[in-house]
């Protein structure tokens, strides 16, 4: 008989998680807090977008967690939930630490309408990961008709706020549209 692993403990697997990110973000120099030196719950739209707590890409990192929810129970269905949770955390830290490589924040400013993007604050890369955990957690107690109506409803109000949402996002950044982008930008 196959020997199983210890089941993670999601609240230990969440500080674990979040601890490794800070300490990786801070090594590459990320800034805590906003550099304007305040902290609020929601950045608007503007320079301290993606610097504060929260702001309107927050729905988008919920979007996350109910689709690495989905995924990883296709995939990995057999796992205890807290496997697949512990999992989940590691692919979005992952894409924070990634996100906030010169390299993304770059083509984030050639290929969206982005251009003063200068990557996100530790502060708002850890709300990021807590939002996922949230949608992933949520994914998992919703019927998956609940689930499917948040993700389009979050998913509409961001495109109505600000021109953006998770699938634009990812569609700009993999195959830019001059389009899109001058839609985004109110041309």
């Amino acid at each position: 008989m196959p020997a199983t692993l210890p089941r993670p403990r999601p609240l230990i697997s969440l500080l674990a998680v979040l601890a490794l990110t800070v300490a990786i973000l801070w090594a590459m120099g990320r800034p805590p807090i906003c550099t304007c030196g305040e902290v609020t719950l929601w950045g608007r739209v503007g320079p301290t977008q993606s610097q504060m707590l929260a702001d309107w890409y927050s729905p988008s990192h919920v979007i996350h967690g109910f689709l690495f929810y989905a995924i990883l129970r296709w995939l990995w269905p057999k796992s205890a939930i807290e496997h697949r949770f512990l999992a989940a955390m590691v692919i979005e830290a992952a894409w924070e630490i990634i996100e906030n490589t010169p390299m993304v924040i770059d083509r984030y400013r050639e290929a969206t309408v982005a251009l003063g993007y200068t990557g996100d604050s530790i502060l708002n890369s850890a709300s990021d990961i807590a939002m996922m955990a949230l949608g992933f957690l949520l994914a998992r107690r919703l019927p998956l008709w609940a689930s499917v109506a948040i993700v389009i409803g979050l998913e509409l109000l961001a495109l109505a706020v600000i021109r953006d949402n998770l699938t634009l996002n990812v569609w700009m950044l993999l195959a830019p549209s001059d389009a899109i982008k001058a839609w985004q930008a109110g041309a």
